[in-house]
């Protein structure tokens, strides 16, 4: 199975490691220059992620101990689509279980990467407006606390590296953006 990939030529695909939410995969190549190769690649599910906006300029943020971490982060609601659910349907499923929020208005800000090189991962990127509270529905997995912050201060975090979750990042600077030009 040779097949080209970009400038690469990939002759064989080694299936190393997989559970529901990643794939781990090694690929024997031919290099952009010639040489034989190997290029380690992890597959994650497509996610989502919210940035709720309330009508005094308020965001809510999730507090929440990320494993891989080994520390608490201060992120946007994320999560992983669920089979045959569309982006849209994921983050307001994960809006309302992480948070207890539910909008009527949904802005959808694009796609991110986060991590380009070894990682395939994209991310929807959504504003959540016009919103409702009602209660939280966390996963076994989840220990996570609401924190509510003005959006200036929310990008403030971001630019003091206080937030570095990457699509956080992104969906923070771009809901900034567009909220501006509103």
């Amino acid at each position: 199975m040779i097949k080209n990939h970009g400038p690469w030529t990939i002759t064989e695909t080694i299936l190393k490691y997989k559970n529901k939410w990643i794939q781990v995969t090694e690929d024997r190549v031919i290099r952009p220059d010639g040489q034989p190769g190997i290029f380690g690649i992890v597959t994650m599910n497509p996610g989502v992620s919210v940035l709720p906006v309330d009508e005094q300029g308020y965001v809510y943020l999730t507090k929440e101990f990320h494993y891989a971490l080994g520390k608490e982060s201060i992120e946007v609601v994320s999560g992983a689509i669920d089979s045959g659910e569309t982006a849209l349907k994921a983050a307001q499923r994960e809006l309302q279980e992480e948070l207890g929020i539910l909008a009527d208005d949904w802005v959808n800000l694009g796609t991110v990467h986060p991590f380009t090189t070894i990682i395939n991962s994209p991310a929807e990127l959504f504003l959540a407006r016009k919103l409702k509270f009602t209660h939280q529905n966390l996963e076994g997995t989840e220990v996570l606390s609401l924190y509510k912050v003005k959006l200036e201060e929310a990008l403030n975090m971001v630019l003091e590296s206080k937030i570095t979750h990457g699509p956080s990042c992104v969906l923070i600077l771009k809901a900034k953006i567009y909220l501006k030009k509103k």
